[in-house]
């Protein structure tokens, strides 16, 4: 079982680093909506290898973010709190940029955002493997 988890997250990280070379395309294109999108699932994805990796499994959204809140950051307190705002933040953009047609993701912001959400899916790689 240990094994298979092992792939899941190896598989997620790998979804989680598409997503943020995706996203640095997409903003160097001036595909800004596409990139709102991908960097928000660059963090999904690295939460889901954590979830796997704990052995919590949902495709939900709104419960792997509650999931994350309530055990990694209120719970175990392993990751701050601006971590916690950060994903949450993205989760709202995301949801913004795809459904509100009126909303438009700003170049100079989603550069800050994908260098945030790089350094997340380190901290959370860093985090799984000294686990290991």
């Amino acid at each position: 079982m240990k094994q298979h988890k092992d792939i899941l997250v190896k598989l997620s990280f790998e979804k989680a680093d598409e997503a943020l070379r995706s996203a640095k395309l997409n903003i160097d294109n001036n595909l800004l909506t596409a990139a709102q999108n991908r960097i928000y699932y660059a963090l999904f994805y690295s939460v889901l290898a954590l979830g796997y990796s704990n052995g919590f499994v949902t495709g939900k959204h709104g419960q792997l973010l509650g999931w994350f809140n309530k055990v990694f950051i209120h719970e175990k307190k392993v990751f701050s709190s601006e971590l916690f705002a950060l994903y949450k933040e993205a989760f709202e953009n995301r949801t913004k940029s795809d459904y509100q047609f009126t909303w438009k993701p700003k170049k100079d912001e989603l550069l800050v955002d994908l260098e945030q959400a790089s350094n997340f899916v380190q901290q959370i790689k860093d985090y799984i493997y000294a686990q290991s």
